[in-house]
């Protein structure tokens, strides 16, 4: 099964990619507090990303989840560093539309599939994106990207995986984020430069709008 061939994926699933086709970029967001929550995704909004990956790099994860959910309703929420099923779970149930995992853990693609819940799974070597492959993903994300060797790798995966379609992560940023998006697998970049770390933690939310402006202009070209 190909998600080329639309006739055989889960609605749910088209939607999610595409609009991260539309966006071209996925700000990856470790909350420090709830509280900051709504205020950051309005200003992801504002700058034209309205879309977040908040992580489960904190315990302020499914709180700020679910505020986003509630008062952002513009922002579309996926969740991001997901280990285990109970994560996955409990992220959808905190409103979130897709979940994206580090590395490619059977247990939770496979609940993710049984859910009909849109999944990208971390792959970095043949065999992970072959796992996918075989399970009828056509797009994965990319990741540590630049660790495992960046533009150069995703040019040389393209040959023996046409149909595959990547979202690198890990050391993109400003700098290279147009050399990644020009690939013709890569889909959409993710990272955490759309959301200045300062800026986070003074709360200049008009610094992130910025950012995220800068960062679409990037990616759209």
């Amino acid at each position: 099964m190909s998600e080329f061939d639309k006739a055989d994926v889960p609605e749910e699933r088209i939607g999610l990619i595409d609009l991260i086709r539309t966006i071209k970029v996925v700000p990856l967001v470790t909350l420090h507090s709830p509280e900051e929550a709504v205020p950051l995704a309005r200003a992801l909004a504002a700058g034209g990303v309205p879309i977040a990956e908040v992580t489960f790099r904190s315990g302020a994860a499914l709180d700020g989840m679910r505020a986003i959910h509630d008062q952002v309703s513009e922002v579309t929420l996926v969740a991001g560093t997901v280990h285990t099923v109970d994560q996955a779970r409990q992220a959808v149930e905190a409103g979130c539309k897709g979940i994206v995992s580090p590395a490619f853990s059977d247990a939770v693609v496979d609940w993710c599939l049984g859910s009909r819940i849109p999944v990208l799974p971390g792959t970095a070597t043949p065999s992970d994106i072959e796992k996918a492959y075989d399970l009828g993903l056509r797009f994965t994300k990319f990741f540590p990207a630049e660790a495992y060797g960046g533009i150069k790798t995703l040019k040389a995966l393209s040959g023996p995986f046409a149909e595959m379609s990547f979202l690198p992560t890990g050391g993109v940023g400003f700098g290279n984020a147009r050399e990644y998006i020009d690939l013709p697998n890569v889909f959409a970049v993710g990272g955490s430069f759309p959301v200045p770390s300062q800026a986070q933690r003074q709360g200049d939310w008009k610094a992130v709008a910025d950012a995220c402006a800068q960062a679409r202009q990037v990616v759209q070209g």
